[in-house]
């Protein structure tokens, strides 16, 4: 057998989707004094039903943010205030995860207070009237009205995987929001909150015993049936296009990229992290993109490339665990530009894309990115909390300590491995971009008559600099004129 189709082989087996067993649990125990829960639920927005898109959010911020039987929400709150504690919720296309973390003194408190919120919730048609609107207004206003970033970002999802069970944010759709019930949260609870979708994960300094007796209170939950979804790759034709939202705004937002065969249990995925980083690693400014767009031009703030999905990547500067999915995409973030720059900046970042998959790496560029990303990966761990999530993560992958095996697979790779993975998964021909914008006229204009786009400065630039402008300006966007589409911001996850 060849070794193209040793490793596809490979990859098929890794990416089938995984099941837990009634007993299921991740534990690290240790020596302090704060607790870590993590209670995992092998279900998400991907399980939503057709027309009820955003349940398994809605679901998820009931247990959370709804109160338990015992208790409403607001007693909850002011019990678990003076233990200075919460628990939160994070919901993906195949992961439901809740969160909290006790100090020791107040284990036996906060355990039971978020037992009885995840065990017996309380389902209070005024607690979901609040987190309903709660998820239109995130959609609405959060996104839409407030953030170009994170919208072009997540609508890039959006089009990618339209038809596909991921193919809408995971808050759902408003119109979808505005038409679910109590009833609908009640029943997506009892089918998919089970036994069989359940993995505890637990960690620090917790006392003999607590493990078992958590395993033991959850089930309680119904049995279920684990999940044995496999979701397929989204269809793509051949060709680029692109989406331009407009609203009021005085930036141009852009974001493109493409679907990738390729996740974290894949024998290609150490290769495309190396990649990635090096082309984009995310708020470094050592990354090449980076040097060319922000140090070299002024152009924006930050210039990023993923080969995961990773959200809320303004606000932070890790990822966060528990976003584990089946199919990933390769992604660039071009933080926002002047308006008056978009089409140069556009023409900029495909063209450096252009000479990544046509060059690759250079044996000085690996040997220092793989340098990086050994050591990076104890600032991904270094949290007790982020060390059990990828814990949780490397059990879905089944690649086991996630630190161990990146090191082990970095220590093993060449230059020419990732420059041979760039030419298999990278392709240059099927960009999707999405451009946040207020006029759209002139990424049509360069696009149906490639209108050149040149740039001044206010100050001088090097010679080499002004001689790449040139090019670059006039660099084809190589998408057909029919494949350019103007979406108002109001129809974005309507």
């Amino acid at each position: 057998m060849s070794r193209r189709l040793a490793l596809v082989a490979v990859a098929a087996v890794l990416l089938q989707p995984l099941t837990f067993t009634q007993s299921a649990s991740v534990v690290q125990p240790g020596t302090s004094p704060l607790i870590v829960f993590r209670i995992l639920f092998t279900t998400g927005s991907a399980s939503d039903p057709a027309g009820k898109e955003g349940l398994a959010s809605l679901a998820a911020a009931m247990l959370a943010e709804g109160g338990s039987r015992s208790r409403t929400y607001q007693q909850i709150v002011e019990a678990m205030y003076p233990m200075a504690t919460s628990v939160n919720w994070q919901v993906d296309k195949e992961m439901t995860v809740f969160t909290g973390t006790s100090h020791v003194e107040n284990l036996d408190g906060f355990y039971a207070l978020m037992r009885d919120m995840l065990l017996d919730p309380g389902f209070r048609q005024d607690d979901f009237t609040r987190v309903r609107d709660d998820a239109v207004n995130f959609l609405k206003v959060s996104l839409r009205e407030s953030n170009d970033e994170e919208l072009g970002k997540e609508y890039l999802y959006d089009l990618i995987y339209a038809g596909h069970p991921y193919g809408h944010h995971n808050r759902g759709t408003i119109a979808s929001l505005q038409k679910l019930t109590i009833d609908d949260v009640r029943a997506f609870y009892r089918e998919h909150f089970t036994r069989a979708n359940l993995v505890v994960g637990l960690a620090g300094g917790y006392p003999k015993g607590l493990d078992a007796k958590v395993e033991s209170d959850f089930a309680a939950l119904p049995a279920g049936t684990a999940s044995k979804k496999t979701f397929d790759a989204p269809p793509m034709p051949a060709g680029s296009t692109i989406a331009i939202v407009t609203r009021d705004t005085r930036s141009t937002a852009i974001s493109m990229g493409f679907p990738i065969d390729v996740n974290r249990s894949s024998p290609d995925w150490p290769a495309l992290a190396v990649a990635t980083s090096y082309f984009g690693q995310h708020r470094s400014s050592n990354s090449y993109l980076y040097g060319r767009l922000r140090e070299a031009r002024g152009l924006n703030y930050g210039d990023y490339a993923y080969v995961e999905y990773f959200p809320r990547g303004m606000f932070q500067f890790t990822p966060d665990p528990n976003l584990a999915r089946q199919q990933q995409i390769f992604q660039i973030w071009i933080r926002p530009v002047e308006v008056n720059t978009g089409v140069f900046t556009l023409r900029a970042a495909l063209y450096e894309y252009g000479k990544l998959v046509r060059d690759g790496l250079s044996r000085e560029a690996f040997e220092a990115t793989r340098e990086f990303l050994t050591k990076y990966s104890n600032i991904l761990t270094q949290t007790q909390s982020a060390r059990l999530g990828y814990a949780l993560d490397s059990r879905y992958y089944r690649i086991g300590d996630y630190n161990t095996y990146l090191r082990d697979a970095l220590a093993k790779l060449s230059a020419d491995d990732v420059n041979r993975a760039i030419q298999r998964h990278l392709a240059p021909n099927r960009m999707r971009i999405v451009i946040v914008t207020k006029d759209p006229k002139p990424f049509q204009d360069a696009v149906a008559r490639n209108t050149p786009s040149p740039i001044t400065y206010n100050s001088p630039k090097p010679k080499d600099i002004m001689d790449e402008d040139a090019v670059i300006q006039a660099y084809r966007i190589d998408v057909k004129p029919a494949d350019v589409t103007v979406v108002p911001v109001d129809k974005v996850f309507q």
